[in-house]
């Protein structure tokens, strides 16, 4: 039986046409493959099993590998950002990094993982990309974790994660903000405290 090509008019068989129809299917499954999935089913099996060590030194690779500490680290000084000198810098980006890395292990004994859910990619204005997923941990509890990806240097990284709705990042700023604050704006001394 033949068929006829709407474009062309010419005439196109079966194994033609359901050859066009299996490359039609299968255009959805590859919008599901977007890059930014790709990477985040890489970062949630880090933290996973970051997770599932519950070390300070398993969620500390998992971030310096994933995150970007220098945005991070640059948002949550707030107000104070242009006082961090050059020379300090390094010791707070990697103070940042044990800071979150001992958040999350702290975390992880009261919430263990079971498993974890992606869902879809969506691209904000400022083409960062939001991906929300869901975590079901051991006690038969879930919770949603909503993630914002920024393309940075040729690569995806994390720069913010909201759980229940409160950015992990926007609340670090506040705890960094007060304490630089209650210093008299020495932001030396916060850099001393991450690295103790």
């Amino acid at each position: 039986m033949l068929d006829h090509d709407p474009k062309s008019g010419r005439p196109i068989n079966r194994r033609a046409l359901l050859g066009l129809m299996a490359g039609a299917l299968a255009t959805p499954a590859m919008a599901a493959d977007h890059p930014s999935l790709i990477y985040m089913r890489e970062v949630a099996r880090d933290l996973l099993n970051a997770n599932r060590q519950g070390t300070v030194a398993s969620f500390r690779t998992a971030i310096l590998r994933h995150a970007d500490i220098a945005d991070i680290g640059n948002y949550s000084l707030g107000q104070y950002q242009a006082r961090l000198s050059a020379a300090q810098r390094d010791s707070y980006y990697g103070g940042v990094a044990t800071f979150m890395a001992r958040y999350f292990a702290d975390q992880s004994r009261e919430y263990r993982i079971a498993k974890y859910e992606l869902g879809d990619a969506n691209v904000d204005d400022n083409k960062d990309v939001l991906i929300n997923s869901k975590v079901f941990l051991l006690t038969g509890q879930t919770y949603n974790v909503g993630w914002r990806l920024s393309w940075r240097k040729g690569r995806y990284k994390i720069t913010d994660a909201k759980v229940l709705g409160f950015s992990l990042v926007y609340m670090q700023r506040g705890l960094f903000t007060s304490y630089i604050s209650k210093r008299n704006g020495d932001v030396g001394q916060l850099v001393a405290a991450l690295n103790r």
